[in-house]
């Protein structure tokens, strides 16, 4: 894990790539703890932030979904996705929106909203399944 964590700032790009998808593999099993999970998602979202590689923010958001199997983690460290979402790739918009709406969290609906009126029709449907995830998850339990 220590040495992923290295990699993810590597000059390679493929080396920064590989990196972000061994995180994504520690993050699909149930070996980790909540706040390890959460500190390679922190890592992950910077990444996917910043990264100029296209490729490598793939890698980076596709592991962080990955975390949302086993975890649940807070908006407030995915939230900076948002900043980037105007400018991202519909194959990356994909991603994003999943991780917004796995937060369940009310506060990532007008996050999400601007997307349900994209140009592509793919991206508008990852809004409107991201957007459900959350409305969904508000209503009232029932116990049985």
């Amino acid at each position: 894990m220590i040495t992923a964590l290295e990699a993810l700032t590597d000059r390679d790009p493929n080396r920064r790539d590989v990196a972000a998808d061994a995180l994504g593999d520690l993050l699909r099993g149930t070996a980790l703890d909540t706040e390890t999970a959460r500190l390679l998602v922190g890592r992950l979202v910077s990444l996917a932030v910043n990264d100029p590689e296209t490729k490598v923010r793939e890698s980076a958001l596709n592991s962080i979904s990955e975390a949302f199997n086993h975890h649940r983690l807070p908006l407030d460290l995915v939230e900076p996705l948002a900043i980037v979402m105007p400018t991202m790739e519909p194959e990356l918009l994909e991603h994003a929106l999943y991780i917004l709406g796995s937060t369940h969290d009310p506060r990532a609906l007008p996050l999400i909203e601007p997307f349900l009126h994209h140009p592509d029709q793919r991206v508008r449907e990852d809004a409107r399944l991201a957007a459900t995830e959350i409305t969904a998850s508000e209503g009232p339990t029932h116990n049985y």
